[in-house]
């Protein structure tokens, strides 16, 4: 970390302040804070839970997917229209990078074999416990309990400690790494976007990302395959196909493919009221080869039988066909290839943001300059999932998100090296 946390003179600035303060102990504002403290800035993180990095811990439930191993290249485009925007980030905080970083803490991390990169505890809680441990060292505060209700009329922040009574607390310059909206019990709820906006600060409504989206299943259907897993399908929308593997939901669908395509079938749900969803039970055969399958003769056997020993297909498959077609399927081997190919779904509406691994929207991105400091609140800086930019599951959140907070903080010193005003938070 000492290639991106400069040491600067700030002893000749103009500020009665005691130093910086960073909201959100997520792994923007976490990052953020090392990089302040080993530059020599007195920090102080504030955050209204108990503890922090929640979220992370949930996210360590899974194994912790902390980046991703495919070149920078390939790794940029999953930024999608974003990608403009934190390439520099990301290439300045490389994932190799990040890698070494969490071996600094001494959580060596191994590539699995879909490239995804995990620390060899697959878990979250022995890094963060290293991690928060060396921020203690470097001589960063930590405030739990305490919300962020914006700024008094001086430009002081005020918080709300668990006993109700507002704080002032006066700062040089404050990084806000309040997160998105997505599984709010575990700290991030969205309040801050009116606090920002009443400021004048565009903010693009907080949308579920990385989500399931809901089906109008039978109720045969909902009651026999929910909790089901739909292996080895290809899931089309619009044009783009992802291979691999979702679940049936008494609600609908989710699970990684899904997730891949949330951000696309959202859009065409926000425009058309609904989109449809094609999925492909056989991806790795031909057309030419289903028709020879389907064309042999089926004799005595059930449509259901005669479809698993043609094709292998599960009786999950068979039935969403069902859910598709209707109860009859077509007898034409052409039409029932086609139908395995492309079995059209209709969804209706993503889950909830609560149930959504992550969130789209936020503060739209031309209100932040290069130093990811707010235009409009000069020594205000922003990271995170706050911010108006989303990637699919595979280490890229993550990515991201260091990646921002690590940008923010270097912003900040160099804001401080060139002006240090100690106006933060007021127009």
């Amino acid at each position: 970390m000492d290639d991106i946390a400069p040491e600067i003179d700030i002893s000749g600035k103009k500020s009665a302040r005691s130093g910086v303060v960073v909201v959100g102990g997520g792994p923007a504002g976490l990052i953020a804070a090392e990089v302040l403290s080993r530059a020599g800035i007195s920090v102080t993180i504030y955050d209204r839970m108990p503890t922090f990095g929640r979220k992370l811990q949930m996210a360590g439930r899974g194994g912790l997917n902390l980046t991703h191993s495919e070149p920078l290249e390939k790794f940029l485009k999953r930024y999608g229209k974003s990608r403009a925007f934190l390439a520099p980030p990301i290439e300045s905080f490389s994932p190799i990078m990040l890698r070494d970083w969490a071996a600094g803490l001494g959580e060596e991390t191994f590539v699995g074999s879909s490239g995804r990169v995990f620390p060899k505890a697959m878990k979250a809680a022995p890094l963060l416990r290293a991690w928060l441990a060396r921020l203690r060292d470097q001589g960063v505060e930590f405030r739990y309990r305490m919300e962020w209700l914006g700024w008094d009329g001086a430009g002081d922040l005020l918080f709300r400690p668990a006993d109700g009574a507002e704080e002032k607390v006066p700062a040089r310059a404050v990084i806000l790494a309040l997160g998105g909206a997505s599984w709010p019990r575990l700290g991030s709820n969205g309040a801050w976007t009116s606090i920002l906006e009443e400021k004048g600060v565009a903010v693009a409504p907080l949308r579920p990302a990385n989500c399931g989206f809901k089906v109008q299943w039978s109720e045969i259907f909902r009651q026999r395959f929910q909790g089901q897993p739909l292996k080895n399908v290809a899931l089309t929308c619009a044009g783009r196909t992802v291979r691999g593997e979702a679940m049936v939901t008494a609600q609908g669908i989710e699970g990684g493919t899904i997730y891949a395509l949330s951000s696309l079938l959202r859009e065409r749900i926000e425009t058309d009221g609904q989109t449809v969803l094609q999925v492909n039970f056989c991806p790795d055969r031909s057309t030419e080869d289903l028709r020879k399958r389907l064309g042999r003769p089926r004799g005595k056997q059930s449509q259901t039988d005669f479809l698993r020993r043609a094709l292998g297909l599960p009786p999950i498959a068979i039935n969403l066909m069902r859910e598709a077609a209707g109860p009859s399927l077509p007898s034409d081997p052409a039409a029932l290839a086609e139908l395995v190919q492309a079995a059209p779904i209709t969804l209706t509406a993503p889950f909830s943001i609560e149930r959504a691994i992550s969130s789209a929207g936020g503060i739209v991105l031309t209100e932040v300059d290069g130093n990811f400091m707010l235009a409009r609140l000069p020594g205000v800086f922003v990271a995170g999932e706050m911010l108006d930019w989303e990637a699919p599951t595979g280490g890229y959140l993550l990515q991201g998100t260091f990646a921002s907070g690590v940008a923010a903080a270097q912003g900040l010193l160099a804001w401080l090296q060139q002006d240090g005003s100690p106006k933060s938070g007021n127009t």
